[in-house]
């Protein structure tokens, strides 16, 4: 877990809906005081589902994520604004960053099945934007 300070900036990378105690899992409770933005990437179930359909059940859905959590987190007295974002997550967390300045990524992939391009490599990303990027897994239940 990376360190926290009251005004720091989380950008949470997530394919599925997210409640407070999920990121209080990672960040522990002082995180819960960070600002939070919520990035949904619209994320196909397959390659083969990213090539021969069109993005408009991806974007939904990633929209109907990044609404859920945003939900759940305001609920929880957590500071936090959600997007959508394209369908490479690295290309997603790239455009989130060029707004949201934050100090931190957590990226939450799903355990069971990630979906085509969720399997990310945090060093990877690290190297790239040069900030702290964490890997989570949730159930995928929802």
């Amino acid at each position: 877990m990376w360190g926290t300070r009251a005004d720091m900036k989380t950008l949470l990378l997530t394919a599925e809906p997210l409640s407070a105690d999920q990121l209080r899992d990672v960040v522990g409770s002082d995180g819960l005081d960070d600002e939070v933005m919520v990035v949904a990437p619209a994320l196909h179930a397959s390659a083969l589902r990213f090539w021969v359909s069109d993005a408009d059940e991806a974007i939904s859905r990633a929209e109907h994520v990044q609404a859920e959590t945003v939900e759940n987190l305001e609920d929880a007295d957590v500071d936090a604004v959600g997007d959508t974002g394209e369908g490479d997550p690295a290309d997603a967390i790239e455009d989130a960053l060029k707004t949201f300045h934050a100090d931190r990524v957590i990226v939450f992939t799903r355990r069971d099945a990630p979906r085509y391009r969720e399997d990310v490599d945090p060093s990877e990303l690290e190297r790239r934007f040069g900030i702290p990027v964490e890997r989570a897994e949730t159930d995928g239940a929802s």
